[in-house]
């Protein structure tokens, strides 16, 4: 109440203050020479008022003064009353204005100048507006991640096709020598059709991935147990690479919380990335580390590195490392993308370094899982 009255006092002209002031003196004095008759008649007529006002007249200057403070403080108090209601009308409409003006575009970045006792909504409207520029960015990113993903999707899907296509045309129109390049050719459209379905099922776990509402299967997963099963699913694939799997645990009971169905695909596609560009090297190693709350998988291979500009793409989706490389040797480019997604609904953490002679993949998943 004290701080309300400061503000008004403050903002209204120092006149009209006084002018209430003597407005309100001078109605008292009008309520006292009106009251001061009807005190004569009772006091003539009534025997009671008569004794009352005689014990009174003793402290005639102390109830003049007392009637006179509270009839003053009456009529300042409905003046007070008045002038608030004028002064948050005001404010209400220059907040008004503001937020008008911010949807034209015209409000300033710095927020809004109200007095004290708007603060709190300004502070309200302030944040609503915030989000609000938030909420249009998301939808701005969202839908320009959407027509670029059309894009890559179109172009990454046009490919295969194309090659399918002619070599179907070369079939239809019997322009093959024999039956052995005509198996070539068979075995051609094999191999784009099973890239393209590939594809396909990356794009749709992709896109699967990106919905934050998505309910994972909580499970205790032991992740050594995990890891040496991928292994033994890859042992034809390191072979054929010439690369051995080794596997590195100063954890005694490695085990995290999580959808052991969504953990699996993200080692199993740092194991594919590995053992696809890490081939020059002679190991894949696998090391898994505790820290504090969380348990840390490393993945890592011993092939070419990856050029630093390319790093902090890594985990782009559709990003290859080598752009000229076919989509037959380099994958569907969404690999590491979901593993990233799969990561971030564990609410863990994957990064990546690479220096010549090593690459290696780092997670972090949390003992128990929590979810964001």
């Amino acid at each position: 109440m004290k701080n309300n009255i400061m503000n008004l006092l403050r903002y209204l002209p120092k006149w009209k203050v006084m002018m209430y002031i003597l407005l309100s003196l001078f109605l008292a004095v009008v309520i006292g020479a009106v009251l001061l008759p009807a005190v004569w008649f009772l006091e003539d007529n009534t025997r009671f008022f008569e004794s009352l006002f005689f014990i009174l007249s003793y402290f005639r200057e102390f109830i003049f003064l007392v009637f006179y403070l509270l009839a003053t403080g009456l009529f300042l108090l409905i003046f007070y009353q008045f002038e608030r209601k004028r002064y948050l009308a005001i404010n209400l409409i220059k907040v008004t204005e503001d937020v008008q003006q911010w949807v034209r575009q015209e409000y300033a970045s710095e927020g809004f100048c109200v007095q004290p006792e708007f603060q709190a909504l300004a502070d309200g409207i302030q944040k609503i507006i915030e989000k609000s520029e938030e909420a249009i960015k998301e939808v701005k990113r969202t839908e320009q991640l959407k027509n670029e993903l059309v894009t890559s999707v179109a172009h990454d899907l046009r490919s295969p096709l194309t090659s399918i296509i002619g070599y179907l045309d070369l079939i239809n129109n019997d322009r093959y020598s024999n039956e052995v390049e005509l198996r070539h050719y068979v075995q051609i459209i094999h191999d784009k059709t099973s890239s393209l379905y590939a594809l396909i099922n990356d794009i749709f776990e992709f896109t699967y991935m990106q919905n934050q509402q998505i309910k994972l299967h909580k499970e205790v997963i032991n992740i050594e147990e995990m890891l040496n099963q991928l292994a033994v699913q890859t042992k034809v694939q390191l072979e054929a690479a010439g690369m051995e799997f080794r596997l590195f645990s100063s954890v005694n009971d490695p085990v995290v919380e999580g959808d052991g169905v969504k953990l699996a695909r993200v080692f199993e596609n740092l194991i594919q990335n590995a053992i696809r560009y890490g081939s020059d090297g002679r190991y894949l190693d696998a090391a898994i580390h505790d820290r504090k709350d969380m348990i840390e998988i490393e993945i890592a291979n011993y092939g070419q590195a990856i050029p630093r500009i390319d790093i902090p793409h890594i985990f782009d989706r559709f990003y290859r490392v080598e752009k000229s490389r076919s989509q037959y040797t380099g994958g569907s480019g969404l690999g590491l993308a979901i593993s990233k997604s799969i990561v971030d609904l564990h609410s863990g953490y994957i990064d990546v370094e690479s220096a010549p002679g090593k690459t290696a993949f780092t997670i972090r998943l949390f003992k128990k899982y929590r979810s964001k």
